[in-house]
């Protein structure tokens, strides 16, 4: 891998983490404080509890093994949530968290990038870390969009203002 092509991968993911917390920023502006911490089911999580398990895999994933700060992760408490935070609250949370993890993938080298480590027991490289973090924040968010799409019945405007029937040149 050369040095440009680690600083585009980087750069595409990070455009794609931003894109995604304006999202759910989107979707947190449409629901009230008890919406936001509904499960839907039993087997399901609440928009809350996803932005609070986002923050804490971004922050085991890239901001401890990628960035070098101890890993202070309670998994379980992301889950266990019942509410605590606002939409303000979490949307400040997960902004919060990306730009910071922006800033540590924007300075990986080439060699970080290929090193392998350990986290949440994987054996990752740093591009592996940095592709996981990119979708399992682009899956949830997508869990979010559908939740909020389920309580509104309203489109939720991701792409306004797009043509998105033009056709490949």
């Amino acid at each position: 891998m050369s040095e440009i092509l680690s600083k585009e991968l980087t750069h595409e993911c990070v455009l794609v983490m931003k894109e995604n917390v304006k999202r759910i920023g989107i979707c947190l502006a449409e629901l009230r404080y008890d919406e936001i911490w509904q499960r839907p089911n039993s087997q399901l999580s609440s928009i809350g509890n996803l932005i609070l398990h986002l923050c804490g895999n971004i922050g085991q994933y890239v901001l401890s093994s990628l960035g070098g700060k101890p890993d202070q992760r309670k998994r379980d408490e992301e889950f266990a949530a019942t509410g605590g935070y606002t939409a303000d609250e979490l949307l400040a949370r997960i902004t919060d968290t990306v730009d910071r993890a922006a800033t540590v993938m924007s300075q990986l080298s080439e060699a970080e990038l290929l090193r392998k480590r350990m986290v949440q027991g994987f054996n990752l490289s740093g591009v592996g870390i940095v592709v996981h973090v990119t979708e399992h924040l682009s899956y949830h968010t997508a869990q979010i969009a559908l939740h909020t799409k389920l309580l509104k019945e309203k489109d939720l405007g991701f792409y306004a203002g797009l043509n998105l029937n033009i056709t490949n040149e």
